[in-house]
């Protein structure tokens, strides 16, 4: 019958072990468990930035369509108007490509430069005398590939 009684000692022991792991487990203070390493610092992007750029960059390719559905209808549209749209686009696709968004978003990095060469391409047919539309029109295919390609 020593069996109970030896019961009886081994759970307060218990019960003072368990508390003594959960305090040191607790502490604020260097008392308890030594750091290791630091953690390193992780960035919980929210993708804001990359959605206002975006769209910025959508509100472009948008005015740009218009704009040359509206040469192709035989509407009058100026060379300028063309190149302005051309050289918001290789702004705010600069932008993107060079943020820090660009680090977090791999198909950025990848793809952004192909984008903002055709983007420029365009922008030399437009700026030439007589202006040249058709690389113009290949910016808005170029976003939708790389589009389609990363869903």
């Amino acid at each position: 019958m020593k069996f109970p009684a030896f019961r009886s000692l081994i759970t307060p022991i218990a019960a003072l072990v368990v508390g003594s792991v959960l305090v040191a487990c607790n502490s604020n203070g260097n008392a308890g468990f030594p750091q290791i390493a630091s953690p390193p610092p992780f960035d919980y992007a929210d993708g804001e930035e990359l959605r206002s750029r975006m769209h910025q960059l959508a509100f472009e390719l948008q005015r740009l369509d218009t704009t040359l559905m509206l040469e192709n209808s035989g509407g009058f549209v100026t060379q300028e108007q063309v190149v302005d749209s051309l050289e918001n686009i290789e702004r705010i696709g600069g932008l993107l490509r060079d943020g820090d968004m660009s680090m977090r978003h791999v198909f950025l990095r990848d793809d952004m430069e192909n984008f903002l060469l055709t983007a420029r391409t365009a922008r030399m047919g437009a700026e030439a005398n007589p202006p040249r539309y058709y690389q113009a029109g290949r910016v808005s295919g170029a976003c939708l590939n790389c589009h389609r390609i990363n869903s």
